[in-house]
């Protein structure tokens, strides 16, 4: 059986943003949504896998999981789907709301006391540094948002003047019928005005909205990372009372060259030679808020961890910080010059046997493939 890559059912690469994301989920999801297409089974299929497609990528930690083990480490950590998550809620319901006028659900039953051709609410992405997600700053950031066209009212048609929609025929909501039930929902083509544009305002296009731009500052705190979403109030799009609606920032952190970040936790690796773990050293290593001793026993190993609490990020909603994990790599010289290579040898004849612990392993090991082969 073939398995369907999450990243092809919602049509978006494997290194989209999470703003791309939820954009092709909402647009797949409108098209393929079962109230759209009464009947089609096909559709309703393939619903459900553009829901459980997104149930994933739009949960950092499944899509890391996904990403790495595929649906095998999905199913035994969070079984089939996983369920849905607030965000998910958010976007499910706003769709719903926006093709049919759902009522009580979501964000986007409070915002539209009217019909509007557009979201009230804005999503942006926002880069940050690794610095300014790690220690919070100020930004000043322009933005585009939506306002009511004002030659049409917000109609969309020209003159504002328009007809009664031939779908519907006026009543604004269509009777859908689904197994054996049946139920009003707003009609898909006049979005429940009951009226449709004869022709479209010169003006906006048809579109109803024209943009303006503004700049704003924000503060971002300590600790956010990539996926968090920061709401600033009034900012989003207008509607025809003059009001506007939020807008959302989504970050995007670029990584750093020396630091990793896990969560709240940082990891950092630590180049050593290979004498500095034979004798034993004290060494500086760099962390987020300035130096800290490591202290290297004698004969510590490649890879072996070293933990400093309270050295790692902020956590953006309890304010207590995480780890730094030093990992140690052992660096070895690529060439020797001959004193070098004397002074080595000397060396390791100075441990004796103990210099060439394989050999009296592999002794034994020799005669006895050596006894495998004899007739």
């Amino acid at each position: 059986m073939v398995e369907l890559d999450y990243y092809e059912v919602l049509e978006v690469s494997r290194n989209s943003t999470d703003v791309e994301i939820r954009k092709a989920y909402r647009r797949l999801a409108r098209k393929y949504h079962p109230d759209m297409n009464p009947g089609d089974k096909e559709a309703e299929e393939k619903f459900k896998i553009i829901n459980e497609a997104y149930q994933v990528l739009s949960d950092k930690e499944k899509r890391a999981i996904y990403d790495q083990y595929g649906k095998a480490g999905l199913e035994g950590q969070y079984g089939r789907g996983g369920g849905f998550s607030a965000q998910n809620m958010d976007d499910i319901m706003d769709i719903f709301n926006s093709m049919f006028g759902g009522g009580g659900f979501g964000r986007s039953q409070s915002r539209r006391r009217e019909y509007q051709k557009y979201d009230l609410d804005l999503d942006i992405e926002l880069p940050l540094k690794f610095n300014e997600a790690v220690f919070g700053t100020e930004k000043k950031i322009n933005i585009k948002y939506k306002v009511p066209c004002d030659a049409c009212k917000s109609t969309g048609a020209k003159d504002g003047k328009l007809e009664t929609c031939d779908y519907c025929n006026g009543q604004g909501q269509v009777v859908m019928r689904q197994s054996f039930m049946s139920f009003a929902q707003t009609c898909p083509k006049c979005h429940g005005e009951g009226q449709i544009a004869k022709q479209k305002c010169p003006s906006c296009s048809g579109k109803g909205y024209k943009t303006k731009s503004e700049t704003i500052t924000i503060n971002i705190p300590a600790g956010v990372d990539s996926g968090n979403r920061l709401r600033v109030q009034g900012h989003g799009n207008q509607d025809k009372n003059g009001q506007r609606g939020d807008l959302y920032i989504i970050f995007n952190v670029e990584e750093d060259k020396h630091f990793i970040r896990d969560g709240n936790n940082i990891y950092t690796e630590v180049p050593v030679f290979f004498t500095q773990t034979i004798l034993g050293e004290t060494i500086k290593i760099p962390s987020l808020y300035g130096e800290l001793e490591l202290n290297l026993k004698v004969g510590t190993e490649d890879k072996t961890q070293f933990v400093f609490d309270n050295e790692g990020v902020v956590d953006v909603h309890t304010g207590q910080k995480g780890k730094l994990i030093a990992q140690i790599k052992i660096v070895y010289p690529k060439k020797l010059n001959d004193e070098q290579r004397e002074l080595l040898i000397k060396l390791q004849e100075s441990f004796g046997l103990e210099s060439k612990p394989h050999k009296g392993i592999f002794d034994e090991v020799f005669k006895r493939v050596k006894g495998w082969f004899k007739k």
